[in-house]
């Protein structure tokens, strides 16, 4: 029997975690699991034959600490996904690096500071009349504001008051997340294995299923599942799990609005065959001592 760490956070929280789902087909594989957290310092990962990262989602309130521990996971066992990946997929300035391999992104600017007075200048760039800002570092949501130029002093003033100390990054909104959804396309070890609509709640344009969000299992179309794969072989190596988020636009192509590599919910209470081929991935991508 060989021995997992399946990476979680301090506190669950509200945050709905399903990794428990692969458990079982690990199990049967020969694979006894243990969830912990990233901060646990009483078994040695060296204790662990892979180590896993899951639902790592209070991270990015202590990034340097984070790293400090996958590094030393990195020496002391195998972790998946690797280190080099989770380094260029921390910052969505990965998009931007998307972007120069052809693949379609929402499309961004990268401002150096925000400003109350920015917004008419991100809305002329970018030619459209709302906006989303969001840090460059972070998940969930979290400081995620939908705006327009034309919205109050006050209100500008606040959501830049919220990047006075962190990166942020202004992408043009996609109607189609509030009639459509966010689509989801998961895949392990680069073939595709489920997809999810996501669809934000009323009054809502964020698509977290914390946040009001209707999660349903779909067959992803053609043309977004080509998308998906082309994503995916823009990365420098094949990752255990992907997770590749994409928005509908206005002539019905689908575009990359995030490419999650380190922490991404995988839904697999969503596909009933999801558990266990995420249990072969990992079995496969850890079969070999030497591969990682």
């Amino acid at each position: 029997m060989r021995n997992c760490a399946f990476l979680t956070l301090d506190e669950r929280g509200d945050y709905v975690i399903d990794d428990e789902h692969a458990i079982e087909p690990l199990a049967e594989l020969g694979w006894r699991v243990s969830t912990v957290s990233w901060r646990q310092t009483a078994t040695p990962w060296g204790a662990f034959d892979a180590v896993i990262i899951r639902s790592t989602w209070d991270y990015w309130n202590d990034v340097p600490a984070f790293l400090e521990v996958l590094a030393k996971i990195h020496r002391e066992s195998r972790l998946a996904n690797p280190l080099a990946i989770v380094h260029w997929n921390l910052e969505k300035t990965y998009l931007a690096d998307l972007e120069r391999q052809g693949i379609g992104i929402v499309p961004t600017v990268w401002p150096g500071e925000v400003r109350p007075d920015s917004f008419q200048a991100f809305s002329e760039t970018l030619g459209c009349d709302e906006l989303v800002i969001k840090p460059v570092i972070g998940a969930n949501g979290d400081r995620a504001f939908r705006v327009t130029p034309e919205d109050s002093v006050r209100r500008r003033d606040t959501i830049s008051g919220c990047f006075a100390d962190r990166r942020a990054l202004v992408q043009k909104f996609m109607p189609r997340i509030l009639d459509e959804g966010e689509y989801s396309l998961f895949f392990f070890n680069g073939a595709f294995s489920h997809a999810i609509l996501k669809t934000p709640a009323e009054l809502e344009f964020r698509s977290q299923e914390e946040r009001g969000a209707e999660i349903q299992a779909v067959a992803p179309e053609k043309k977004l599942l080509i998308r998906g794969q082309q994503a995916l072989a823009a990365l420098p190596e094949v990752p255990l799990y992907a997770r590749a988020d994409f928005v509908r636009n206005d002539e019905n192509d689908f575009l990359v609005m995030e490419l999650e590599l380190i922490e991404p919910s995988m839904y697999l209470r969503t596909d009933p065959g999801a558990p266990m081929r995420f249990a072969r991935a990992i079995d496969q991508k850890f079969s070999n001592v030497n591969q990682l």
